[in-house]
């Protein structure tokens, strides 16, 4: 009896043993090829942007076949490919049974040992892969910071507001200020928006605008610039189950930003873009902070937009884009003159998305499609400015225009060998205040964090000490003490890579509106 126990016993175990090896491969697999996936479609990218971004994609305007191919790729592959390898593994031991084979010790051993080998390969490099695709030792490091981002956060305060001026808010996908160097690139691919921005007639920009330390996705560069902290999951943890996908209420909710500044001081928040509103849940953030209308896909799609105007990976073209944006900025300014109460008009541009599509609009004239596409997209948005100077909404009305993040430099996307190694990539921007100095010069070298007080400042808000967030406002010649731009700039690096928990915590909590 005993023994018949004991022979159960080891089956069990063999079975159970079996079915670990399998597992083990099965992960090894998945982790493997999301490695490969993510570094192709957006190279190295934070814990953070997966957990906030890639996790919400949408098959209809927000990412199209990346879904499908995430779904067969990272799910589907690595099941099919395990099933293989146990079912081959099954009709080999079969046949050497039916053939009444007894392999020797030696060649036992040489057979698990490669096995063994195998088998740990998969998924020590799958798990190695995949962890450092997506900054896994970032993420632990962050919880062993000193550093906590609610030692340095400001909320707002704003002392002045007799000034306000309406305010057209621009985002261009991927506006790398990079891409203006005609000696890198074939030509200037924001030759048509510098000459509508011109300098000399009194707009200005951020020299040496810098992504933040941690940034680098659409999501990531509008809370940046609009709540002026690096984007997080609740808890500091990108793998918190709040404030991650589209089933949340609130987004930053615990946050003031930048519509919500506006909207307390009067402000109409409207917010324009060409892709799924649902992707990366957009929608929630717009609608937490003071956006009383978004128009996304659907919207041009029930509007009657004919389907040439769209990709299908993302959503409406640029030259309709910037069309339906100068009807609503006449109809918003319209509205202003008549109540007194002014607009803030956000857009966000789609183009320049890579893999980037042709729109017949755009003539390609560059060996790089890419190149063209910028300029294609520019001149739209171009045209948009120099229909509001034509209808005299620059006397009363501010524009920023900057790029949402540094061009992506997935595996799969163009331009490697001219950025690679570039020293100092920047992002693109035009600043227009009614009635600035021409020649007057902003701070230089800030990050995206400072643009959110920069950018209320442009509205014509007064700011204690010009900070809001973790940024201070580049109209500001100096950085107060003890701010977080005040700091070494190894420190500051390490502060937002922090986890400060307990802040996200509350930043993805409900708003307190006592403060």
């Amino acid at each position: 009896m005993s023994g018949r126990i004991l022979h159960v016993s080891r089956r069990t175990l063999a079975v159970v043993g079996h079915i670990v090896v399998y597992v083990l491969i099965w992960a090894g697999l998945a982790m493997l090829i999301a490695a490969v996936g993510i570094r192709h479609f957006w190279g190295e990218i934070s814990l953070a942007q997966m957990r906030l971004n890639l996790v919400s994609v949408e098959t209809d305007g927000g990412g199209g076949a990346l879904v499908w191919i995430g779904i067969l790729g990272i799910g589907v592959a690595p099941a099919l490919i395990t099933l293989a390898i146990a079912l081959a593994r099954h009709f080999r031991r079969r046949k050497r049974h039916r053939a009444a084979v007894v392999p020797s010790r030696r060649a036992q051993w040489v057979r698990r040992t490669v096995s063994t080998v195998l088998v740990s390969a998969v998924v020590v490099g799958g798990t190695t892969a995949f962890s450092t695709t997506v900054g896994v030792a970032d993420y632990i490091k962050s919880a062993k910071s000193p550093y906590d981002i609610a030692d340095y956060h400001v909320e707002p305060v704003v002392t002045g507001n007799h000034n306000k001026n309406n305010l057209v808010l621009i985002y261009l996908e991927s506006g790398e200020a990079t891409l203006e160097d005609d000696q890198l690139f074939e030509k200037d691919g924001f030759a048509p928006l510098k000459e509508a921005t011109d300098l000399s007639a009194g707009w200005q920009s951020v020299s040496d605008l810098q992504q933040y330390r941690g940034g680098g996705w659409t999501m990531a560069g509008l809370t940046s610039t609009q709540c002026g902290i690096p984007l997080k999951g609740a808890g500091g943890s990108s793998s918190s189950d709040a404030g991650t996908a589209d089933d949340v209420d609130t987004y930053l909710g615990g946050t003031t930003c930048l519509g919500d500044v506006l909207s307390d001081h009067g402000y109409t928040n409207v917010f324009l873009g060409g892709a799924n509103g649902s992707f990366a849940a957009k929608s929630t953030f717009l609608d937490s902070h003071g956006y009383s209308k978004e128009k996304d896909l659907s919207d041009w799609r029930a509007a009657g937009e004919p389907e040439e105007n769209f990709r299908k990976d993302w959503g409406l073209s640029d030259e309709r884009l910037m069309a339906h944006a100068a009807e609503e900025v006449d109809e918003l300014h319209a509205e202003a003159q008549r109540t007194g109460q002014p607009f803030n008009l956000s857009v966000l541009t789609l183009d320049t998305h890579e893999p980037v599509h042709i729109y017949d609009y755009c003539d390609v004239d560059t060996e790089s499609n890419v190149t063209s596409v910028f300029a294609c997209s520019m001149a739209q948005v171009a045209g948009f400015v120099n229909h509001m100077e034509e209808m005299g909404y620059l006397e009363d009305t501010a524009v920023v225009i900057m790029g949402d993040h540094l061009k992506h430099m997935s595996a799969g996307d163009a331009f490697h060998e001219q950025l690679d190694n570039h020293t100092n990539r920047t992002i693109f921007n035009r600043i227009w205040v009614p009635g600035g100095t021409p020649g007057s010069t902003l701070r230089s070298g800030v990050d995206q964090l400072n643009m959110y007080p920069t950018i209320l400042e442009a509205a014509g808000l007064t700011l204690e000490n010009g900070a809001a967030g973790l940024g201070v406002s580049a109209f500001a010649p100096e950085v107060p003490a003890g701010s977080a731009q005040s700091m070494e700039p190894d420190a500051y690096a390490e502060l937002l890579n922090s986890r400060s928990s307990m802040f996200y915590a509350q930043a993805w909590g409900p708003r307190d509106l006592s403060k």
